[in-house]
């Protein structure tokens, strides 16, 4: 059984129950922590970067009002605003629950737990959370920030053409440079927009569970098929289907995902009866679709049934003007969230922001302005407080002093080199294995002696 590449943080006094969790949770999600109090949620939300809390709604014996568990509820979605709560509890109080999903509770479990219903909860929560994080992007003025380069405005003229009709679209662009805000885009303005867009990330389900995930499956189906599920086709119906990663599919599921939008109707696991789908596609992916077509990685023919329109979404390095704009836009929202009197940015910071080459694109950007506005002991960011490489031509940082305060080490000079040696060296590795073998994660993570979730978390880690 494949995992999910997501991260759980689990609160409960429950030493068994903890005990209990730790070992079935880390066989299906890349990243567990399990801790005893609510005490350390706040901190540990913020160190841990959960994708969904599972919260215990009472930590105090002869106590089960579920009281505890709504303030802590509303704590995290207070702070926290992506961040999905999936609520714990031994006492099936049907009010308790609606309450808590008015509060912002993404489900209810019940203890004792259904192994399956546990598990597959979560990993609903964990895909709504991508979903929200794919639109925080566009979030201030609710559509895209758009630049007023050549190559961005022809691509608002076709997202403008396009947009109204049911035509299937392939974005491509490197990593971080904003393919799911603009497929968000896209179903905004389309006659679609009514139902919310439904979002697969290709690389980041298992090949084991690619085709319950998608197709979904009915009850016996397998091992621990307890009931049926709907797959996320069946949830996108009416809607518009976001399928990202489009390149990691294995060629063998290739077929399988070709049928479905040959025929418009899914067939679940276990089952014999096709059921009709009405779904706008949009893909995208970071990979060279066509060279893979032609090496016999990728099927021709499904390359151009999600081929009807192709957007090649330039890198942020090419759409200077969005660089400020997007740096503002974040730091609003995160001295929002981590409550921070951060109110902007002097033109030192701004002209250093210009300068840098972003190789990681907005997401890079993104994790820039976040710590700056984390760390920053100012009302204003200079150029210091945003931490950029020291290889900006012009620009002088002192960040090696910084990152010693932030560890609260006075490491020597040398030492510190040698740390940022060895990274640069590791991402120099990875980056010239993916060029090398067109983006391909398993024949990636292959040549470099580590596993696929290692090299997932790898590419997250150095924007790539």
């Amino acid at each position: 059984m494949g995992k999910y590449k997501n991260r759980i943080l689990v609160v409960d006094d429950n030493a068994g129950i903890r005990s209990a969790l730790q070992i079935l949770l880390p066989l299906h999600f890349t990243d567990v922590k399990i801790i005893p109090s609510p005490n350390e949620l706040i901190s540990q939300t913020a160190e841990f970067k959960p994708d969904t809390v599972l919260l215990d709604m009472n930590f105090h014996r002869d106590i089960n009002t579920g009281n505890e568990g709504l303030y802590w509820l509303s704590e995290i979605k207070s702070r926290f605003k992506d961040v999905e709560v999936v609520l714990f509890t031994a006492y099936a109080d049907v009010a308790l629950a609606v309450e808590g999903m008015k509060r912002g509770a993404f489900d209810f479990i019940v203890k004792p737990w259904e192994n399956e219903k546990l598990i597959s909860t979560l990993a609903n929560a964990c895909s709504r959370h991508r979903k929200e994080q794919a639109g925080t992007q566009g979030a201030d003025a609710g559509t895209m920030l758009w630049g007023h380069s050549p190559a961005m405005e022809e691509i608002r003229r076709t997202v403008e053409k396009i947009a109204p009709t049911d035509a299937s679209v392939l974005i491509t662009g490197e990593n971080g440079s904003g393919k799911d805000v603009l497929a968000g885009e896209i179903h905004r303005l389309s006659l679609r927009k009514g139902r919310r867009m439904v979002n697969a990330d290709a690389g980041a389900i298992p090949e084991t569970l690619f085709e319950s995930e998608l197709f979904g499956h009915v009850k016996g189906a397998f091992t621990d098929a307890k009931s049926d599920r709907t797959g996320l086709f069946e949830q996108a119906q009416g809607s518009t289907m976001f399928l990202d990663e489009i390149g990691n599919i294995p060629f063998h599921l290739q077929a399988k995902l070709l049928r479905v939008l040959q025929n418009r109707a899914v067939t679940r696991v276990g089952d014999t009866r096709p059921i009709p789908v009405d779904i706008r596609l949009i893909c995208a992916t970071n990979m060279d679709i066509r060279r893979m077509v032609a090496e016999g990685r990728f099927r021709e023919d499904l390359y151009y049934r999600i081929n009807t329109v192709h957007i090649q979404l330039p890198p942020l390095r090419e759409r200077k003007d969005e660089i400020v704009p997007l740096a503002e836009m974040f730091l609003r929202r995160f001295a929002a969230r981590y409550r921070r009197e951060v109110t902007g940015m002097d033109e030192g910071a701004k002209a250093a922001l210009c300068a840098c080459t972003w190789k990681g694109n907005i997401r890079e950007l993104q994790n820039c302005i976040e710590k700056a506005v984390i760390m920053s002991e100012r009302k204003t960011l200079s150029r210091e407080d945003l931490l950029l490489p020291s290889e900006i031509p012009g620009i002088q940082y002192e960040s090696r002093n910084v990152q010693a305060d932030i560890h609260g080490t006075q490491a020597a000079g040398a030492a510190e080199e040698r740390e940022e040696t060895l990274e640069m060296l590791e991402e120099k590795a990875i980056r010239n294995a993916m060029k090398r073998y067109g983006g391909n994660l398993t024949l990636v993570a292959k040549s470099l002696d580590i596993s696929r979730p290692t090299l997932y978390s790898k590419l997250k880690k150095y924007g790539i």
